[in-house]
């Protein structure tokens, strides 16, 4: 790891905002995209986040990563010292697959960056948020 993205990655917090819908009916029930965007963007705000890029996977299911064009370009960007927190409205937008958060969760790890899902109260910056969130994997 170089000195410079280690210095850059402490000093600042730069946040990728991931947002995901994958049917109208999430659209109608308080998901949409801009509203997702736009409750993000106040946290990020209130944390004193830098946001880097707004990542929007439009009508594509959690149901894996691998095929949501949006989510891998910001696990790129996170693997490039782009950015150094995932920042979702819930776990869910981010994946539904157990199998899946643990190799997140792995990955996150490997690049010092940390995610944060607003309305489930995840937050792997801190132990007790990394400690949750393997129980939400356990436990599924």
């Amino acid at each position: 790891m170089s000195e410079l993205w280690s210095q850059s990655s402490e000093e600042k917090k730069i946040a990728g905002i991931y947002i995901r819908v994958s049917t109208e009916d999430q659209a109608r029930e308080g998901f949409s995209l801009g509203e997702q965007e736009e409750k993000l963007r106040q946290l990020c705000k209130y944390k004193e986040f830098e946001v880097f890029k707004v990542y929007k996977d439009a009508g594509i299911s959690a149901k894996d990563m691998k095929n949501r064009p949006q989510f891998q370009q910001m696990i790129e960007d996170m693997k490039n010292g782009l950015i150094n927190y995932i920042v979702a409205y819930k776990l869910d937008r981010v994946t539904r697959s157990v199998r899946d958060l643990e190799v997140l969760i792995s990955t996150l790890e490997k690049y010092h960056c940390y995610l944060i899902c607003d309305r489930d109260d995840v937050n792997t910056s801190t132990a007790n948020g990394r400690f949750f969130v393997r129980m939400l994997t356990v436990l599924s």
